[in-house]
């Protein structure tokens, strides 16, 4: 007569917990990474300027070897090219929602702007403004060039509608949009995060000299009244 096995015995054993990730997850992290890398430049392109950082300096402040690097851009000038998309599309991005929420064009062009001055002092908003795209090849400055004109163009469909609407005094959409978004950009160019203003505090003054000029009128605050205010 046979004996019966233990019922232990009959139990199939328990899976292997796989020591690998995910392909999902191994993207995510990969994405994760690649960004570090992105930010991480933006950085020092601000600090140092583009041509005095390295990808040795990079690797060095992210506590990895330069070859390291290299599974997540190519060279310097690819990392150039995504720092500056990136503070492209941010924009892009911001100024999108602004026009979502509809309204009239002179609360929207308010909007933007206050967008574009809080962007400018982000890292890649930053670096978009400090580092010229001049140092790029042909086809990646002209890939950048048309998301710049994108949004030029919003910026001057808003000066029109204000001007239509009355909230704006008649002028060239054109030279006004140039004019903003240049007074906007300097922003990025002497904003210090230990400075004297945070950036809602410069974004405020420069905004209500954009609207308003500098010429004191009996009826409107002093800026300084403004800031006060925040």
């Amino acid at each position: 007569m046979s004996q019966k096995r233990p019922a232990s015995a009959t139990l199939p054993a328990a899976p292997l917990v796989s020591p690998w990730v995910p392909a999902s997850a191994r993207e995510q992290q990969r994405e994760a990474k690649r960004n570090a890398v992105l930010s991480t430049a933006a950085q020092l392109f601000n600090e140092r300027g583009f041509h005095a950082t390295s990808l040795d300096d990079i690797a060095a402040r992210l506590n990895v070897s330069k070859p390291t690097l290299y599974y997540y851009v190519k060279n310097k000038d690819e990392i150039l090219f995504e720092c500056v998309r990136k503070g492209l599309q941010m924009l892009r991005e911001g100024i999108a929602e602004v026009s979502i929420t509809g309204g009239k064009a002179i609360d929207q062009l308010m909007a933007c702007m206050r967008v574009y001055s809080r962007i400018v002092t982000m890292d890649f908003g930053m670096c978009l403004i400090r580092v010229s795209d001049d140092e790029l090849p042909p086809e990646s400055r002209k890939a950048l060039r048309r998301l710049k004109s994108d949004l030029d163009l919003e910026f001057r469909r808003l000066v029109a509608q204000g001007i239509a609407e009355g909230s704006l005094q008649p002028c060239d959409p054109k030279i006004a949009a140039f004019m903003i978004a240049g007074a906007l950009s300097w922003i990025g160019r002497c904003y210090q995060a230990d400075g004297e203003y945070s950036p809602e505090e410069i974004a405020t003054q420069c905004i209500a000299m954009l609207r308003d000029g500098i010429l004191r009128r009996p009826d409107s605050p002093a800026v300084s009244e403004v800031v006060a205010d925040l």
